[in-house]
């Protein structure tokens, strides 16, 4: 972060176009809401950019079951009540079972904070809806002890999505909104550069023929990502397999090695093999 401005960092290699989405999300002081392909980065991006600008980091992930409010607070009032029968004397102080959720730390943050809402079209489709008010307004209110949470400064707020399901309008018109593509072959050179700045090129161009020759394949259920990649070459490095085994055509060898760290399901590996068998007897 130089003036101001996201330009990725020695880790995370980001396009013009997301330090662009980044920084006109801070400018406007709306929530950056990131959708893109598994694997592409979107988590990563909001921890990124806290470690580039040197602020807090705080993260939610949502599942299926999260509850807005839990973002704010809960109240538990089944320890109230059994502290109650013990006769404790916390009892008489209802702050005590109140407990803080991850907007509630952000709001409370000396410092501007990074908050990352992590996938949050895993959740029910009014969790976003219920949000609004607070996001709007940086402030809510908590019922059981009157009190008013007032945001000390805006937080920056970066939210995932993976498409499982639609985000209401009303939602949308609140965020900045950025699609991360995949990566392009010159940007991965660059991504894998970023991990395996050893790795040699011989290695790395084959590898990255294989790995596109798959993601290419019509009808996969799973392309694979490009954590996926990294996972794949680390075990290239690791086994030492050498760049012309990555080039064999010998029919008896239709999937690369390792091939485990890319295709995920059978039905992909049946549908890959048949496809090569095919397509080196077309071209024998």
């Amino acid at each position: 972060m130089t003036d101001g401005r996201f330009k990725g960092t020695e880790t995370y290699v980001a396009t013009d176009e997301l330090m662009t989405a980044v920084d006109a999300a801070v400018a406007l002081g709306r929530p950056l809401l990131v959708k893109g392909e598994p694997g592409t980065g979107k988590t990563m991006l909001a921890e990124e950019v806290a470690g580039a600008l040197s602020r807090p980091f705080i993260e939610w992930h949502i599942k299926s079951t999260t509850k807005a409010k839990q973002g704010l607070y809960e109240y538990d009032a089944v320890a109230r009540l059994r502290d109650s029968q013990l006769g404790d004397e916390r009892v008489h102080d209802i702050a005590n079972y109140i407990q803080p959720g991850k907007l509630w730390e952000a709001f409370d943050s000396e410092r501007q904070p990074v908050l990352l809402i992590d996938e949050i079209d895993k959740a029910d489709i009014e969790f976003p809806n219920d949000l609004l008010q607070e996001l709007d307004r940086m402030e809510f209110f908590v019922y059981e002890t009157s009190q008013k949470i007032r945001a000390k400064t805006r937080p920056i707020i970066i939210i995932t999505s993976n498409n499982e399901k639609e985000l209401p309008d009303a939602f949308l018109r609140r965020c900045f909104f950025h699609y991360i593509r995949f990566p392009d072959r010159e940007t991965m050179t660059r991504i894998v550069d970023v991990h395996y700045p050893g790795l040699k090129k011989s290695l790395l161009k084959e590898a990255l023929e294989v790995f596109f020759e798959i993601r290419d394949v019509p009808g996969l259920k799973k392309k694979p990502s490009t954590s996926e990649l990294l996972d794949w070459i680390k075990l290239l490095v690791a086994e030492d397999i050498p760049p012309e085994v990555l080039r064999s055509k010998d029919d008896r060898k239709l999937i690369p090695p390792l091939y485990g760290a890319l295709l995920k399901n059978e039905q992909d590996v049946h549908l890959f093999e048949r496809l090569v068998f095919l397509n080196r007897r077309q071209n024998a």
